[in-house]
């Protein structure tokens, strides 16, 4: 079920990331890396995983995903 949540609440940016998420994904972003570098992955595919890996590395750093705060969802031990 969808949370509600109002803007000031999403604005906030609350970690919501715990230490094992960070670090699947930017082991993910690297692999990523990694076979657009041996081009195993090219075209479109590329452009659209390449974005995804820079979303991945972002939020990782950031430890917020703003994916998971409609649906209340948290990997952060409290």
């Amino acid at each position: 079920m969808i949370k509600k949540f109002t803007f000031k609440q999403f604005t906030q940016m609350k970690a919501n990331m715990g230490p094992a998420d960070k670090v699947v994904r930017i082991l993910v972003a690297i692999l990523i890396g990694v076979l657009y570098y041996m081009e195993q992955i090219t075209g479109t595919a590329a452009i659209i995983l390449l974005a995804l890996a820079v979303i991945f590395i972002a939020t990782s750093f950031m430890s917020f995903c703003p994916l998971y705060l409609p649906f209340g969802f948290s990997t952060k031990k409290k």
